[in-house]
């Protein structure tokens, strides 16, 4: 009898490290989608979203949706979500990130918000395939400007190494995240691919992207091609 129970036991570990797997798989490739539809919001915004200007020359994107603030006004955050970057061969598979620390100013009563960090110069992009990244200090990160069209000064463009936006309630505005600490998440990289991937190595380009990120890239690559035809 003992022996059986100890089998039984071990059928449930199993049963239930396979069922861990299976959730957190769904829990990223369902990430993944909501990632793809925070995009297609982005295009759809006409004269309030990201300027043409800043997507034409991006040279990496930082998609985390419902992003989740803790207290009131000012307070932490945290979100998980994907990164991509521009290779020689078109944009590189997902690599899953975490972000969290610091604080944001977004407007009383607002909890949770999607966000876009576009990398701007080489600069942004070492510190990014760094792994773990702070985003402060001065240059580091700036809140993005807004509208199509938009002339922003010269700056952005080449000294700056990170603009971010929020969407909340159907709107983007430049959103500042001083002090955010964006970093590899390994539980939702293993999840995706199936082992631990390298950072730098699935942003270089050479890990084949999985099935369930087409839609995400489609979606950037949408995005980049409509700014660079307008």
């Amino acid at each position: 009898m003992k022996i059986a129970s100890i089998f039984a036991a071990g059928a449930l570990v199993l049963a239930s490290l396979n069922l861990h797997a299976a959730s957190g798989k769904e829990d990223s490739i369902k990430r993944l989608s909501e990632s793809a539809d925070v995009l297609r919001a982005m295009q759809n915004a006409a004269d309030h979203g990201i300027p043409n200007s800043v997507l034409d020359h991006t040279k990496c994107m930082v998609i985390i949706p419902n992003m989740v603030k803790g207290g009131f006004v000012f307070g932490g955050k945290h979100g998980r979500g994907f990164a991509s970057c521009r290779t020689a061969a078109g944009w590189s598979a997902p690599a899953p990130v975490s972000i969290g620390g610091g604080s944001w100013g977004l407007q009383i009563g607002v909890q949770s918000a999607d966000i876009i960090l576009v990398v701007m110069n080489d600069k942004g992009v070492r510190h990014l395939l760094a792994n773990k990244f702070s985003m402060s200090g001065e240059g580091a990160v700036a809140a993005g400007p807004i509208g199509r069209q938009a002339v922003a000064g010269t700056d952005w463009k080449f000294d700056t190494e990170i603009l971010s936006y929020a969407r909340t309630k159907g709107v983007f505005a430049g959103l500042t995240l001083e002090g955010s600490v964006i970093q590899q998440d390994d539980d939702s990289t293993k999840d995706l691919y199936g082992r631990i991937r390298n950072f730098r190595t699935i942003l270089s380009g050479k890990v084949p992207a999985p099935a369930a990120a087409g839609g995400f890239i489609n979606e950037i690559n949408h995005a980049v091609a409509k700014a660079k035809a307008d």
